[in-house]
């Protein structure tokens, strides 16, 4: 039966190969006729193009169409294995070959025997000459079976021998017919194993303790069994100390020389006429000619040989080669050369000799893109074409074949931009523009920086291509030069007409968002004059009603709100350093809980320590102790104050908002605020006006115990107090108000001069300033040139100099040297806020000023009195002192109370009329009034001078309330005395007074205040409160409840502390001054070192002490001569 099965397939393949000669023959026959038709046409005739393109197409088809139905024919054949009850012969032998296309004849056969192999000098030829070619792979059976049914027979034999194997009773029933039974298999039941609890393996071994502890003992041994866990476990449980040096033997890493490659290799073409072995024999044929027959040309490609290992794949690779060819025939219809053939088309020809070495290697593959990289394939493109015939190209496009598809379309952009550009010659990286292929494949086209970085030569290129007018050098450049003056032109033409449109729509949106803003702005201007119109309209309303039930609300119990706000405008509050601590100079109104019907809820600019808390609830809890005399009668009153810091200072921390503002955006406080009054009388009480008080007081619904802000604004400023001391009928300084330009400056000026020439010097005030700052000055008389001529012409006319006619002379003379004076000799006080003449001159004309006469003394004397205008109308004056100045002598930085300057009648009833002003211009609340007194050189009298209205809650008030919380005294304003009451003395029996013996005198209750709340040293914030209390405790400086006498502090700036007030009260005004100066000069010294001595207004305030107490020691002196004088002259 197998040979039967043989013989039928070897005639089946021969008749099948057999059909493929005869076609073979006639492509051969159409070879030789197209050669003998060259050379028929070669004797001198003509031979078109036309008819050698179509020969040679027609030759090329039929090759290709008969190949591929040969190869078709081969993979498709079936073949028959030999059945398994064949029995292989001894010496049998399996040939297999493969034919040769070029040749028509059998290549060496390779014979495998059963069971050794022969060498190929032991086997013959072919058998005969009707052998037909056999597929490659494709073994001819001559007897016997194969090795692999060899195999399967002995697996069977095998079975057959073990009776326990699983495929023995298959195997005799498939082959012998023998039905085995079945052996049963008896197992030995064992009973499960026991679980084993707890662990299974032993611990394993770590550094002793001993170790661990001193790390100098020497570490135990390793065993073995540790040893095999490995190094990391050994590192791990510390046997091995983690900085040890490991050395492994052997070594896992292997040392070897590394090779070095000569670096003029890597410039060498990749293909060589001889290539070395590695390439696997292959062999490029470069050279070029004009024409070659296709024989020639066919002869001349490389082939590659077969391998015995490789038969099925080399075949599989020719089947894929053949369709390939057959669809690149089909598909172009011209004469393919060398430089546009491809690898696969390429025939294959045997090699001349094959060494036994290169036959043992792997197959020949084509190389992939990435194996030669380190070898640069660069070509050239001239004037815009590649040349495609150089071997460098062609070396190139083989290396590429399989991506030629991709980088055929960057070339085209390649070239495309070199020859619009007109470039002469760029030698282009084969390498690179590879790459870029593949980056550009699916993706957008590259552009011109993607293709200059395939050129080597770029620079060069750069050049030419971005020259201007380089682009059209190329073809066609005089229509892209057109086509580019058009587009240019027409852009131009577009984009003016664009921008001009763009212009009138952005000046018509400027237009319509002005407008509208203008409307919304005019809009919320009407409803914050409306809202303002309804504020004013209901403190009006609450004003009246407050003063229609004064008499009741002063006799019951009510809630006073402080809010010590400075409602400057915001060009003085951005002056002013420090503005939260500014405004929290009035803590001492806390002291307004001393009426027992009286509760505070103070609003604080600033937030306050636990440790600052504490001292005012400590401070005001010795309210019982003052009433009683005994320290130990103190009481807790928290309930009686409260003090509320507003969460909008943290939201404006640099904005110098006042503190009513910061209040007015404070909704939780305002809230807290009106549930602590829900119910209860209360009212408030600001210090400097402001309109969004009235904001509050509506929210609140309580009045405010002040005038309207407009009318405080107005009366508080230099021109408008004047009118107020006009209509008090009170004496003034000599000048004028109201003057707002340059001319009627120097007019009023020259004017006052020639009316008071024994005045030397000139002030200059600024109408809305605050605390002196505004203030300049100018001694006149001492740079006139016509001074001396002046007071000849006063003396001349006599009392007829106050006529104007007699002034008319030096009046124009004066005007006409003012102006000169002014510029060389007038000085602003406060320099940092003004800091030349012309700088204040610019404000004084913004907004107007007065001119005024500075006191015609050496020996000034400045006197505030603080006066309240009750809702009733009832007037009284609050408290009156003498002013301390320290840092100019017009600001004022603390006050002597009560004052001693003048006789009470003579300052009470310019008080009362003053008030009385005040009291028809509708202000009501707290106001202070600046006096000045001094001796007129002339007369010798005293005169007192009016100055300024300041219609605020003032420093010196809130610091004399202070004085009469602890000393529970009371301020009489006929006698301008401030009494304390007589301390509580045991009962004593009476003595006997003897003859002689002097009455005792009663105890004095006179008290004399001196206060300040300016009180400045930078080195006081090195030192808590805490401890300044313990260094004044340890030199005496602290408070006598029981003699009502002592220094008692303001604490002012509770994080800084550089700020502070301080009151010191004695039965006298020269003790109390002393120790106010001692004081100073105890705490500066405690606080400073040589090398520190920090900033501070100590020194200048005790300056000015000094003075005051040379005066008053000076007047008591007078006042007992002139009581020893008065006795004496009685006598005679």
């Amino acid at each position: 039966m197998y040979h039967t099965t043989a013989m039928i397939n070897e005639t089946v393949n021969t008749s099948r190969h057999g059909r493929f000669l005869p076609d073979i023959s006639l492509v051969q026959d159409d070879i030789r006729q197209l050669r003998e038709n060259l050379a028929n046409k070669g004797d001198g005739k003509t031979i078109t193009i036309e008819e050698l393109e179509n020969a040679l197409n027609k030759t090329e088809q039929g090759l290709q169409q008969k190949a591929e139905q040969m190869l078709s024919q081969l993979n498709n054949q079936v073949q028959t294995l030999p059945s398994a009850e064949a029995i292989q012969p001894p010496g049998f032998l399996a040939i297999e070959s493969t034919w040769d296309l070029k040749r028509q004849t059998r290549s060496q056969p390779r014979v495998e025997m059963s069971q050794a192999y022969v060498s190929r000098d032991k086997i013959g030829g072919p058998t005969g000459g009707s052998l037909l070619p056999l597929r490659k792979g494709d073994p001819m059976q001559l007897q016997g079976i194969t090795p692999g049914q060899q195999s399967k027979q002995n697996i069977a034999l095998k079975a057959v021998y073990n009776p326990y194997s699983q495929h023995n009773r298959t195997v005799m029933n498939d082959n012998f017919g023998i039905q085995l039974p079945l052996i049963p298999q008896t197992k030995e039941k064992r009973p499960p194993p026991k679980p084993i609890l707890g662990s299974t393996i032993e611990p394993l071994a770590i550094l002793p303790k001993a170790n661990r502890v001193d790390a100098q003992l020497a570490p135990p041994p390793i065993t073995e069994d540790d040893a095999r866990k490995g190094i990391l476990s050994l590192i791990e449980r510390g046997l091995i100390p983690p900085a040890a040096q490991l050395t492994l033997d052997p070594s896992p890493v292997k040392n070897r020389t590394v090779p070095l490659h000569d670096p003029d290799d890597r410039n060498k073409p990749p293909c060589t006429p001889e290539v070395a072995p590695t390439l696997a024999g292959v062999k490029l044929d470069l050279n070029n000619k004009a024409y070659e027959t296709a024989s020639e040309t066919m002869s001349k490609m490389p082939v590659i040989p077969p391998h015995p290992q490789s038969a099925m794949s080399l075949g599989l690779s020719r089947t894929t080669s053949g369709k390939s060819r057959a669809t690149s025939a089909s598909s172009s219809q011209k004469a393919k050369t060398p430089a546009t053939m491809k690898t696969y088309e390429m025939p294959l020809q045997p090699l001349k000799k094959v060494s036994s070495d290169l036959v043992l290697r792997p197959p020949p593959t084509t190389p992939a893109s990435g194996d030669f990289k380190m070898i640069s394939h660069r070509f050239a493109v001239q004037n815009g074409r590649i040349r495609d015939t150089s071997s460098e190209f062609l070396s190139f496009k083989q290396h590429y074949c399989l991506t030629w598809g991709s980088i055929v379309t960057i070339l085209k952009h390649l070239e495309k931009m070199l020859n619009n550009f007109a470039v002469p010659v760029a030698f282009i990286n084969g390498d690179r523009l590879a790459d870029l292929a593949e980056e550009f494949e699916l993706e957008r086209p590259p552009g011109i920086e993607d293709l200059l970085s395939c050129i080597v030569n770029r620079d060069d290129v750069e050049n030419v291509i971005f020259k201007p007018g380089r682009r059209f050098k190329g073809p066609n450049g005089r229509d892209i030069a057109s086509a580019k003056i058009q587009a240019t032109w027409k852009m131009y033409r577009e984009r003016s007409t664009y921008l001009e449109y763009r212009r009138r729509k952005w000046a018509a949106g400027v237009i319509a968002i002005s407008w509208i803003m203008h409307i919304k702005m005019a809009k919320v201007r009407k409803q914050l004059k409306q809202v303002r119109l309804d504020n004013l309209e209901n403190f009006r309303r609450r004003a009246k009603k407050f003063s229609m039930s004064w008499d009741r609300i002063k006799k019951s119990k009510r809630v006073v709100i402080h809010i010590p706000s400075l409602g400057l405008n915001q060009s003085i509050r951005d002056s002013i350093h420090d503005f939260g601590i500014r405004q929290n100079t009035q803590m001492a109104r806390l002291c307004d809980i001393r009426d027992p019907n009286v509760d505070v809820i103070f609003v604080s600019p600033v937030p306050l320590s636990e440790e600052t808390l504490q001292y005012y609830s400590k401070l005001l809890g010795l309210k019982s102790a003052i009433d009683s005399g005994n320290v130990e009668d103190q009481a807790e009153i928290g309930e009686r104050y409260k003090i509320i810091v507003p969460e909008a200072i943290k939201s404006f921390p640099t904005h110098r908002m006042c503190l009513s503002t910061l209040l007015k955006y404070s909704p939780d406080t305002l809230q807290r605020i009106k549930n602590l009054i829900k119910g209860r009388e209360a009212y408030m009480m600001t210090n400097i006006p402001h309109v969004d008080d009235l904001d509050i007081a509506n929210f609140l619904d309580v009045p405010i115990f002040a005038p309207e802000p407009e009318v405080a604004h107005l009366y508080s400023t230099k021109s408008g107090c004047q009118r107020i001391f006009a209509s008090a009928e009170v004496e003034t300084p000599p000048g004028d108000h109201d003057v707002y330009t340059l001319g009627l400056l120097h007019e009023c000026l020259a004017q006052l001069v020639t009316e008071n020439l024994m005045v030397k010097r000139w002030l200059f005030k600024l109408d809305d300033e605050f605390d002196g700052r505004g203030i300049a000055y100018c001694d006149v008389t001492e740079h006139l040139k016509c001074f001396q001529w002046a007071l000849k012409e006063e003396k001349r006319y006599g009392d007829k100099w106050s006529k104007k006619w007699a002034q008319e002379p030096v009046f124009t003379k004066i005007l006409s040297e003012i102006e000169d004076v002014l510029k060389s000799h007038a000085f602003p006080i406060h320099t940092k806020a003004y800091p030349t003449w012309e700088k204040f001159l610019q404000t004084f004309l913004g907004q107007g000023g007065i001119i005024e006469a500075c006191p015609p003394s050496d020996s000034i004397t400045t006197l505030t009195v603080d006066m309240l205008i009750e809702p009733n109308g009832a007037t009284s004056i609050v408290c009156c002192g003498d002013q301390i100045h320290a840092e100019s002598p017009f600001s004022c930085w603390g006050v002597s109370v009560p004052q001693s300057s003048v006789e009470p009648h003579v300052l009470n009833k310019a008080c009362y009329s003053i008030a009385d002003a005040c009291k028809k211009r509708g202000i009501m609340g707290y106001f202070a009034v600046d006096f000045v007194t001094f001796i007129h050189p002339t007369t010798m009298e005293q005169k007192l001078w009016a100055l300024d209205i300041s219609l605020q809650y003032s420093d010196s008030l809130s610091m004399f309330h202070l004085m009469s919380f602890v000393s529970n005294g009371t301020f009489n304003s006929n006698t301008h005395v401030f009494d304390v009451p007589l301390p509580k003395q045991e009962n004593k029996r009476r003595r006997r007074r003897l003859h002689g013996q002097e009455e005792e005198q009663p105890p004095n209750t006179n008290r004399f205040g001196v206060m300040s709340t300016r009180l400045l040293h930078t080195n006081l914030s090195v030192v808590h409160y805490s401890v300044f209390f313990q260094m004044c405790r340890a030199h005496g400086i602290g408070y006598d409840i029981k003699e009502k006498q002592g220094t008692v502090f303001t604490l002012i700036d509770s994080f800084n502390r550089e700020k502070l007030g301080m009151v010191t009260i004695g039965d006298n005004l020269q003790g109390a001054l002393a120790s106010f100066a001692r004081n100073l000069s105890v705490i500066h010294q405690e606080i400073s070192a040589p090398n520190m001595q920090g900033d501070t207004n100590f020194s200048s305030a005790i300056t000015d002490i000094e003075g005051i107490l040379g005066t008053t020691i000076q007047n008591a002196d007078d006042v007992e001569e002139n009581d020893d004088t008065k006795p004496s002259s009685t006598k005679t």
